[in-house]
């Protein structure tokens, strides 16, 4: 799924992380396992950087254009998994990939990684450009809330982010 590996390459090298995937799958039959798969796969990986030690920065924001289209993304790393997903795309495939599937995507990550996830995209003409801004902004909003806080303090006025 050559879109898929570009968007997701774009979200890592945007978002300031290394991102080594190898998936395979029953894509002839169906690729939404595989999608919805490499989500909650990566969403555990945030999950145990974020457990790894350390105080996050928590929060992200970030805004991005892409030609035509405009997407915004803010994340809360809380461990209180929750998605609001906006996004009117004009064609339903970018390339092979059938681009409904980002929403199964986007709903796995946000609840094995624990983030409450907000991802817009306010236009759009092309929906390969409009997928591409949403995942270059979620790159640069999960770099921004995974990073370590510069205080080391945790940013929960309860002490911490556990349960």
């Amino acid at each position: 799924m050559p879109f898929f590996e570009h968007i997701l390459y774009s979200m890592s090298f945007h978002g300031g992380f290394h991102l080594k995937l190898d998936a395979s799958g029953d894509i002839d039959v169906d690729p939404h396992h595989l999608v919805e798969d490499t989500g909650l796969v990566l969403g555990d990986a945030f999950k145990a950087a974020a457990e790894k030690g350390g105080a996050l920065a928590r929060f992200g924001h970030f805004i991005i254009p892409m030609d035509d289209s405009l997407a915004e993304v803010t994340v809360d790393a809380s461990g209180r998994p929750f998605l609001v997903y906006k996004a009117e795309y004009p064609q339903q495939n970018a390339g092979s990939f059938d681009i409904f599937l980002l929403k199964e995507f986007l709903k796995a990550l946000s609840d094995r990684a624990g983030l409450n996830l907000h991802a817009e995209c306010r236009y759009g003409e092309n929906s390969h450009h409009m997928a591409e801004a949403l995942f270059k902004a979620m790159g640069r909003a999960l770099g921004q809330a995974y990073r370590q806080a510069n205080d080391g303090e945790v940013k929960s006025t309860k002490g911490t982010l556990s349960k």
